[in-house]
């Protein structure tokens, strides 16, 4: 039997989106989490301390996410509709 390296199969993390409940490699999907005053927040770099929830950064994803409250589900909080701008803006700049 020809056995490869493990090091050649590196695992890539995948992740959940919380509106499509499509799985993605987590890099191509928006995190958000909770900051410590239990605000929510936009993390960049994915790495951040607390819980998270995972969306595709689409814009025609955002209606559905408003409707279905998909991220208050998620993250046990009821989200203001300026954050929701912020997801916009965000999307707008550094995914499409």
């Amino acid at each position: 039997m020809n056995k490869t390296p493990s090091l050649l199969h590196k695992k890539v993390p995948m992740r959940k989106c919380i509106v499509t409940n499509l799985i993605f490699p987590k890099q191509e999907l928006m995190r958000i989490i909770l900051d410590q005053d239990g605000q929510p927040l936009i993390d960049k770099t994915g790495k951040q301390n607390g819980r998270g929830a995972y969306l595709q950064p689409k814009l025609t994803l955002i209606p559905l996410l408003k409707k279905n409250k998909s991220l208050e589900r998620a993250l046990k909080i009821k989200i203001k509709a300026e954050f929701y701008e912020t997801i916009i803006k965000e999307i707008q700049t550094n995914w499409d």
